[in-house]
């Protein structure tokens, strides 16, 4: 019984610096496009009349976005237990 108390506590461990790793990970990405995009937009303002930064805020925007809603557990996809369902099925099926 012991054993299986550690293991769980083992388990949940291992979610919780999962967790933490993926929100620090948002974090950093964030901070980047915060200081990339504006030096983007003063290098394209500055040399051209085309606002080609708008793509790369757009595509690296939305990555942000989806990276933010995996950090917080967000999945509109899946939904929300998708995959620990998937999990236990396959390993009930083993």
């Amino acid at each position: 019984m012991e054993t299986e108390f550690t293991n769980n506590d083992t388990y949940k461990y291992q979610k919780a610096k999962e967790k933490v790793e993926a929100i620090k990970g948002f974090y950093g990405n964030l901070l980047a496009y915060c200081i990339v995009i504006p030096i983007l937009a003063y290098i394209n303002y500055s040399t051209t009349n085309f606002p080609w930064v708008i793509f790369p805020a757009l595509g690296w925007g939305f990555g942000v976005i989806m990276n933010g809603l995996y950090a917080y557990g967000y999945n509109p996809l899946f939904g929300k237990n998708w995959e620990e369902r998937k999990i236990k099925q396959y390993m009930q099926e083993l």
